[in-house]
């Protein structure tokens, strides 16, 4: 999910999907993060956080992680 959109912030969206679906594993990801944008996003349900430029392997170690609390 990435923070910054267009019509709708990343963080309401996450709201608005972890309303529907709650099991739904949701990664945040934002450039030039800040602490505050990692503790909203996991407050809006987020259940990881990235920040960009996205690294292959912290994006793939993050999926493990989502993938395995998910089963």
């Amino acid at each position: 999910m990435d923070i910054k959109m267009p019509i709708m912030n990343g963080f309401e969206a996450t709201k608005m999907i972890k309303k529907l679906r709650p099991t739904l594993q949701v990664i945040a990801q934002k450039a030039f993060a800040s602490k505050n944008n990692r503790k909203k996003a996991i407050a809006a349900g987020g259940d990881r956080f990235i920040t960009k430029p996205i690294k292959k392997s912290e994006l793939l170690d993050g999926m493990k992680k989502v993938l395995i609390m998910n089963r």
